[in-house]
């Protein structure tokens, strides 16, 4: 992961990859997640981990760009509790915890027992090569039998973030786990012809 790259995006504000509000196709699918703890990796500051944790969920997001964490729990109007631990630092305010690290770095004891796994914006800021690398440490955090919702985008233009994931690169990722498709539509107007896409994984 190129931290640079997103620190950079940050600082200047470039951050159009940011929804204001929770993601339609997690408020219309949230049942999916009930009763579970959250993992949300390369989490930003996303008003889904607001949504989730008014939905009762304990939220644990794993972000490498600091500010970005920061800016979650100033705009909500927390004031976090901030501990170090494995070398990082991190966050925790009412039900969400946000570690500011690497998430490739960030290990089973540091975000403690998860059994559910949220990906709006993770997958589709890796580019190919760092996707199965990325699979593969979710299902490392992830306890067995956790359950799984995943949006991906799919376009013309897999060149740069957000990049084109389509749906059988998305079942070969995570393998045998059970991949369903609950919903697909336009993406958004940027993306000419794109299409996203909504996945539950039961893991």
């Amino acid at each position: 992961m190129d931290v640079a790259f997103w620190t950079q995006r940050w600082s200047e504000g470039r951050i159009a990859f940011h929804e204001g509000k929770a993601n339609a196709y997690l408020a219309q699918h949230a049942r999916v997640l009930a009763g579970r703890t959250v993992l949300v990796p390369l989490c930003g500051k996303a008003e889904d981990l607001a949504f989730l944790a008014a939905q009762g969920h304990d939220v644990v997001g794993i972000e490498v760009v600091e500010d970005a964490v920061k800016a979650f729990f100033a705009e909500h109007e927390l004031t976090p509790a901030v501990r170090e631990e494995g070398g990082v630092r991190v966050y925790s305010a009412a039900s969400v915890t946000i570690v500011a690290g690497d998430f490739f770095a960030t290990t089973r004891e540091l975000v403690g027992p998860v059994d559910g796994y949220y990906d709006r914006a993770a997958l589709i800021a890796l580019p190919p090569e760092m996707r199965p690398r990325y699979a593969a440490h979710v299902r490392a955090l992830l306890a067995k039998g956790s359950k799984g919702l995943l949006v991906a985008l799919e376009h013309a233009n897999p060149t740069t973030p957000p990049f084109s994931v389509g749906e059988d690169e998305i079942r070969a990722l995570y393998g045998d786990a059970n991949v369903h498709l609950l919903g697909e539509g336009p993406a958004q107007e940027r993306f000419v012809d794109g299409r996203e896409r909504c996945f539950s994984i039961d893991f």
